[in-house]
């Protein structure tokens, strides 16, 4: 019996960036490029344009919202209960397989809340009312506290929002469209009820083509869901099994899936706040050490938007739309040379021209640590 090979950091950096469309960009549609992805997390509006505008060759906003719009992506509760923006048919096919995610976050959360309340009946209250048509939180709060007079109407909301599968409308939470949006269910949004099918398996294949190779931990982590050793041990016959340099943890990837050199070039990226990239992973030394994941990462959940260079965080942006310019802030981690620089000028300049097309004049900006030579 051969040993288990082993990949570094470095080789699992490679590996991740070519999956995620990060080595080049890829002349895909934007149907194709979420499926691939298995969407992309949409807590706020924006980030899920801008990751696409990084990975492919040729993207518009409306690109993106016109998809939203015809109900062939949507954006509603996904991965880890967050909100992501998905392709309709992903939506149906791998919400029901991540629903004990949402319960669980929901008594967690809110069990003394809904403590002797049937929840079936406080589900079925809530879809009945977005069947009608759709609400926003607001409007929703009010009919429940109306129903449910004695209970905190507030924490009532929440807990619908974690057990009723439910979409997002349009044109709310599409670029640059914040605020309340309004809710409606999937019959209501898509004219058929979600599938029944809870197997976890393809949803597991999906995840090891645009992100492995990954451990049970990593899996779990993206997903939210707990308990998968048992359904990969199921798939290992049919995947490729490598040990992680230094933790030792057993990594798992699909047999033909790309896994490109260490020393493969990789270029200078701008990644939204949220992105897949880094909150996939359990372990994520492969593109964050874990002195700049805290700085990146806020207790409260936030992700902030960062710079990718020679394929790991380097840096963090921010976009500013100041009154006289709208500016790219860059604060680098470490001292750049002017090679590096210029590329981000370069990304950043090309970012400007999608985000703030009527913007009076660009900016790109330097802050922090002392940078170049």
């Amino acid at each position: 019996m051969t040993d288990t090979p082993e990949l570094d950091d470095r080789a699992l950096n490679r590996a991740t960036l070519e999956r995620q469309l990060l080595l080049r960009r890829h002349d895909l549609t934007v149907p194709e490029a979420l499926t691939h992805l298995v969407g992309l997390q949409a807590q706020v509006p924006n980030p899920p344009y801008l990751g696409l505008w990084t990975r492919l060759t040729r993207f518009a906003l409306d690109d993106l919202t016109e998809l939203l719009e015809r109900r062939e992506a949507v954006r509603g509760g996904m991965m880890r209960g967050t909100l992501h923006v998905v392709t309709a048919e992903d939506f149906l096919a791998l919400r029901p397989v991540l629903q004990p995610v949402f319960e669980r976050a929901q008594r967690g959360f809110f069990r003394r809340a809904t403590e002797g309340l049937d929840l079936a009946e406080l589900t079925a209250f809530a879809a009945e009312k977005l069947d009608e048509k759709p609400r926003n939180g607001t409007e929703l709060k009010a009919l429940l506290a109306e129903r449910w007079p004695d209970r905190d109407a507030r924490q009532l909301l929440y807990s619908v929002q974690y057990l009723l599968p439910a979409v997002y409308v349009p044109p709310g939470g599409t670029w640059g469209r914040g605020g309340s949006v309004p809710l409606t269910t999937v019959e209501s949004w898509f004219g058929r009820p979600l599938p029944a099918e809870t197997d976890p398996a393809r949803m597991i294949l999906r995840y090891l083509a645009a992100f492995g190779p990954a451990s049970v931990k990593d899996v779990q982590a993206w997903s939210g869901l707990t308990r998968l050793a048992a359904p990969i041990r199921e798939l290992r016959p049919q995947l490729r099994v490598f040990r992680a340099a230094g933790s030792g943890a057993e990594l798992f990837d699909l047999p033909d899936a790309p896994r490109p050199g260490p020393d493969t070039p990789a270029p200078v990226r701008l990644l939204p706040e949220y992105d897949n990239l880094l909150v996939a992973y359990a372990d994520r030394n492969r593109v964050i050490s874990d002195e700049h994941r805290r700085i990146t990462n806020t207790k409260n959940g936030m992700v902030a938007a960062t710079v990718l260079v020679d394929g790991r965080v380097a840096g963090r942006w921010r976009l500013d739309p100041g009154r006289e310019a709208t500016a790219v802030e860059f604060e680098p981690f470490r001292r750049l040379d002017d090679t590096v620089l210029a590329a981000v000028h370069d990304e950043a300049t090309a970012l400007l021209a999608l985000a703030a097309p009527d913007a009076p004049r660009h900016e790109v900006r330097v802050t922090g640590v002392a940078a170049g030579t």
